[in-house]
């Protein structure tokens, strides 16, 4: 949570936490606005052609059964955007009719939609609106209205652990989407410099699973809302055929508004009610406010948290090597590596007197490597990732008093929240699913119970012809919470390999693919569990 009084502006640490937040937040904005304004230069031939909505509508029928001996194996059902059970028994039926918005790539603007339905036996509900959205484009701006499934920035998609922010381990939210969702070159620059991002608000859908998972004998929320947004600049001129490009980016995200349901300690309830109307909205987009009940230490509204992510590639003509770092935050403990720790005491404890600051070890980090090769390899792509969150700025957490002038602000417990049921939608983290997500939880509690951890993880993929075939394996670490720590550390060894065949001619515009799956964890973290899940799906373009 961001800690800040009303004498911290003098100071500076309240200096880069202005910079950071203000700025850096509002830099998806004006990109945005130096598009508008610059929407002149983006200039390209436009199609003559009528606008088809049947054009290239694309439909797609799955089935999927999954059997396991235990709960299904971690990448049995971790990042499949919600779409996923950990019953012994489980699987869906599902079909999907959608429209993509590169359909109207020629044209100055272009429109997509798309309605993905399921009905499951054995999942968090029976019947699942995975996606249904409508979305439009105006030359290189988008906006977009509902759920849609949104893949990760800078990373793998299919072989990392995930991102820490917005990952793809959760089910959509729905949502008005503001964007510029591939990179464009910003003008002044010669093509060196290019920038995407999007702002969005959405609204959670999972009160009612939040009922039945906590039997309302434990906290949870109704109404809550969803702000996320984001803002990427990319250095780099592969134009220019310079192989070295360098991504650059800030992700944040917040739950606000709605009611919160929190038990005490006693066994009773507290009701907390989120800020409403304009103001609510604003102090999501750049942090401010408070939430209901406090009252000397204030925080801002709402949970607020994020990542600073990075990219370096070098892209040669057989192969690429890419580089990349996640670094998520809660407060700005975890967000500067620095706090303000010079107030006064006695009558003047709130008052900044000297300049004294705190700085925090450089510790909690998702650092990754990607070697890709190019044209026909049966081996395409192999990764490697390190994730490290056991630090969170330490133990302690401990706000100022007339009579012990440390700040000391630790204890960030990543995921988690006081109010807000943390980063979580129907039982899954919206982030990285190595925090262990609500939904393995047998007591009925909304929160995530081993957060501090450390990973090694592999992925690789390849394929030739019609096969493909999918790799990953995890060895991870956890010590739980620093308030609920595990009195030994537990250990898990998480292991998944895949194969799919591609069923027909290669150059039908219908086809079968069938892919094949076995995974297991091995360890105290999760337990042992053994299982096997068969994919087999139809698709095709209607027009």
């Amino acid at each position: 949570m961001f800690i800040h009084t009303d004498n911290l502006f003098k100071h500076m640490s309240d200096l880069i936490h202005k910079i950071a937040t203000k700025y850096a937040i509002r830099l998806s904005l004006t990109a945005l606005a130096l598009f508008w304004i610059n929407i002149a230069v983006a200039q390209h031939k436009e199609s003559k052609k009528k606008l088809d909505l049947a054009d290239n509508l694309q439909y797609k029928v799955e089935a999927q059964a999954a059997y396991a001996d235990g709960k299904t194996p971690l990448w049995l059902n971790a990042n499949k955007y919600g779409l996923s059970s950990l019953e012994e028994k489980n699987g869906y039926v599902r079909a999907t009719l959608e429209r993509p918005l590169k359909t109207d790539s020629l044209r100055h603007w272009g429109l997509g939609f798309g309605l993905d339905m399921a009905v499951t036996q054995n999942f968090s509900s029976r019947i699942v609106a995975q996606q249904a959205y409508i979305e439009a484009r105006w030359l290189h701006a988008a906006i977009s209205l509902g759920s849609k499934q949104q893949p990760m920035q800078l990373k793998n998609n299919t072989l990392s652990t995930g991102s820490q922010t917005l990952g793809i381990n959760a089910r959509p939210v729905p949502q008005v989407r503001v964007e510029l969702p591939d990179y464009w070159a910003l003008p002044f620059f010669g093509g060196w410099v290019h920038f995407k991002g999007h702002v969005a608000y959405g609204i959670m859908t999972d009160d009612k699973w939040q009922k039945s998972f906590t039997d309302e004998n434990n906290s949870y929320t109704e109404g809550t809302l969803l702000h996320t947004k984001a803002g990427y600049l990319k250095i780099g001129k592969e134009d220019g055929y310079y192989p070295l490009s360098l991504e650059l980016g800030l992700e944040m995200a917040g739950l606000f508004g709605g009611k919160a349901f929190v038990k005490q300690s006693d066994g009773s309830f507290r009701n907390y009610s989120g800020e409403k109307g304009a103001k609510a909205f604003l102090h999501v987009l750049m942090p401010g406010g408070s939430d209901d009940g406090e009252s000397v230490y204030q925080n801002v509204a709402g949970d607020i948290l994020g990542s600073w992510v990075a990219r370096l590639n070098y892209d040669a003509d057989t192969w690429k090597l890419s580089l990349y770092a996640d670094k998520f935050f809660e407060d700005h403990s975890s967000m500067f590596q620095l706090d303000y720790d010079g107030y006064g005491e006695g009558e003047e404890w709130e008052k900044s007197k000297k300049r004294k600051f705190l700085v925090y070890d450089f510790k909690d980090m998702l650092l990754g490597a990607e070697l890709s090769f190019k044209y026909d390899r049966f081996v395409r792509h192999l990764l490697f990732e390190y994730i490290y969150t056991k630090y969170q700025s330490g133990p302690i957490y401990h706000d100022h008093t007339p009579n012990m002038s440390d700040h000391i602000g630790g204890d960030d417990n990543f995921y988690n929240h006081l109010i807000f049921n943390g980063w979580q939608h129907w039982g899954m983290v919206m982030g990285n699913p190595l925090y262990l997500s609500p939904l393995y939880n047998e007591d009925g509690m909304i929160m995530v119970k081993d957060n501090r951890f450390k990973a090694y993880h592999l992925g690789a993929d390849g394929g030739r012809n019609k096969f493909n075939w999918r790799m990953l394996a995890t060895w991870q670490e956890g010590v739980g919470t620093y308030q609920n720590p595990y009195l030994k550390e537990k250990r898990n060894f998480s292991f998944m390999i895949e194969a799919g065949w591609r069923l027909g001619k290669k150059t039908s515009k219908s086809r079968w693919d069938l892919k094949c799956a076995y995974g297991m964890d091995l360890g105290k973290l999760l337990g042992d569990n053994y299982g096997a899940q068969v994919t087999l799906a139809y698709k095709g373009v209607v027009k």
